[in-house]
């Protein structure tokens, strides 16, 4: 914790304590929380970016599209567009919003929609001729103007939030008693080998409660990299020189997965807009090499002018272990609010 977090201690209890208010007030039914009548799932976190959200949605979009349809809502983050969109052929990143555009392009079967306002944004769905039967949440655990029917707390194994802080002083949007709400804690981007006796110790540690499930998942990198006219293998790739890209919370493994000792990474924040500087930055550091970067990334600069010999490395997430207890309590809560 650097010295301004420090410093900016009493701030985060002061955020702590209104933060602490507003949940009290929804957990009373002072403040209004709409709930609907077909599955809503959310997907969230408590602290700030980088737990696998994208991943995890689009798993369980994977888990569900073939027997019910879905639509996805998101906020849109940074996206240009205003209001409720549905996505359409005439939609990219800029009007949905990086990772919305993501499941728009991988999922043509689903539905997906982005509003800030995420009662609204359901209620545009259920109005749709084509009413969706499961609406998935992306990052709206703080949306408590929502009630959802069940609710996924991601939290990163190199970064749980019983490690945390309020913000300003750490990365936590509201108290560790928020996870309360969760039907289930995933604890994401785990070592694929992670021993049982390390998964009890952090089963003690975040402290949940008898009718919650816990479960320890890994990023699984795809075997190859893609665009829209081929694939190569990363194993033909890996030793090629390249510049390697990524404007994500957490680029490091994206790194370490790819990375010679003669590649270059360039790193953006995480959403980032790329600009006509950052694009004529990424031609001069390419020197027509191959350029690797994050899907995330990809759909934000396939269309890029100029920017040429670009690929993308897929990842998705895979279960330690009780992968089938996962699905399974997933598909009993959907059949049991249908």
């Amino acid at each position: 914790m650097n010295l301004i977090r420090k410093i900016l201690f009493p701030f985060a209890i002061l955020y702590g304590f209104i933060t602490s208010i507003r949940n009290f007030l929804f957990d009373k039914r002072i403040l209004k929380s709409t709930s609907f009548d077909i599955p809503v799932i959310a997907v969230g976190n408590l602290s700030v970016g980088g737990t696998g959200k994208t991943p995890q949605i689009e798993y369980l979009i994977r888990l569900l599209s073939d027997k019910y349809k879905i639509a996805t809502l998101s906020r849109g983050y940074k996206r240009k567009s205003e209001g409720f969109v549905l996505a359409d052929l005439t939609s990219n990143a800029e009007i949905l919003g990086d990772e919305p555009f993501q499941f728009y392009q991988k999922f043509p079967n689903i539905q997906v929609a982005v509003d800030a306002n995420r009662t609204n944004g359901i209620k545009q769905l259920l109005s749709q001729k084509n009413r969706p039967e499961i609406i998935l949440l992306d990052d709206a655990y703080q949306h408590r103007k929502v009630k959802a029917g069940f609710y996924i707390l991601l939290t990163a194994f190199d970064d749980l939030y019983a490690d945390d802080f309020m913000l300003p002083t750490g990365n936590l949007r509201e108290s560790r008693s928020g996870a309360d709400r969760a039907n289930i804690v995933v604890v994401t981007k785990c070592p694929k080998n992670l021993s049982d006796e390390k998964q009890e110790e952090i089963r003690l540690k975040l402290k949940l409660n008898c009718s919650q499930q816990i479960y320890f998942t890994f990023i699984d990198y795809d075997d190859a990299v893609y665009n829209e006219e081929e694939k190569i293998a990363v194993n033909e790739i890996i030793s090629e020189t390249k510049l390697l890209l990524a404007g994500i919370a957490k680029p490091k493994p994206f790194y370490d997965y790819l990375k010679n000792e003669n590649d270059e990474c360039l790193t953006f924040p995480d959403h980032h807009h790329f600009s006509e500087t950052d694009l004529n930055n990424i031609q001069n550091k390419a020197q027509n090499k191959k350029i690797i970067t994050t899907e995330k990334d990809y759909v934000r600069l396939k269309d890029a002018r100029g920017i040429s010999k670009l690929y993308y490395l897929p990842i998705k997430i895979s279960f330690i272990s009780h992968k089938q207890n996962f699905d399974t309590t997933i598909l009993e809560y959907v059949k049991g609010d249908s």
